[in-house]
């Protein structure tokens, strides 16, 4: 009798899921992240649209292997990743990766690991959000656009080994020098004359 495939981010949550679910499904955890850019290259062709260039990451090449496995034994596929634009990215590449073809691939999205709470989930499974996932890709693709340029730069004049930091880094610089223009501002005071003679 096939199974269906429920793919989660952590083992603890996968033996509680499956303990839920029962056997008519299988629950294995991908571990968080099982693709992202090469940390080798820049990965980001500015000329063609910010298209990204993703590689999976080497230490979780034997869980894809496992996932991948399962999934040909599957009937249906249910991504059942943390409900934020990462959990999100997490469901899209494992899709990517897993080429589902004509199995069903459906989206749950566990807001609490209860009973009531998982039956909930999987009596109203959705798809995939690409909003949360293009937004997940839009902040990868600043972070590296900024940091793989300038961290080297740190690490020569600073010190080796830190970051020049994710987007949020950038927004805050943003921010602070908004604010400092704001302070800096002198009021004047001035008068507008109209003459018409």
């Amino acid at each position: 009798m096939s199974k269906s495939l429920v793919i989660v981010e952590s083992p603890a949550k996968a033996r509680t899921i499956n303990r839920y679910l029962g056997d008519d499904y299988t629950v294995i955890a991908s571990m968080g992240h099982v693709r992202d850019l090469p940390k080798k290259d820049l990965a980001v062709d500015v000329e063609n649209g910010f298209a990204l260039t993703y590689a999976t990451i080497d230490d979780k090449k034997k869980v894809v292997s496992e996932i991948k496995k399962a999934a040909k034994k599957a009937d249906s596929i249910y991504l059942a990743t943390d409900p934020d634009r990462e959990g999100e990215a997490i469901g899209w590449h494992l899709l990517e990766l897993l080429k589902a073809g004509e199995k069903p691939v459906y989206r749950v999205s566990l807001e609490e690991i209860t009973k009531q709470g998982i039956k909930r989930a999987f009596d109203s499974p959705t798809q995939l959000d690409m909003h949360k996932v293009d937004a997940q890709q839009a902040r990868r693709a600043l972070d590296r656009l900024v940091g793989y340029k300038l961290s080297p730069l740190l690490w020569d004049k600073v010190r080796r080994g830190i970051s020049a930091g994710r987007v949020q880094s950038v927004a805050l610089r943003l921010v602070v020098d908004r604010e400092r223009e704001i302070q800096a501002f002198q009021a004047q005071e001035y008068w507008s004359i109209v003459a018409q003679l």
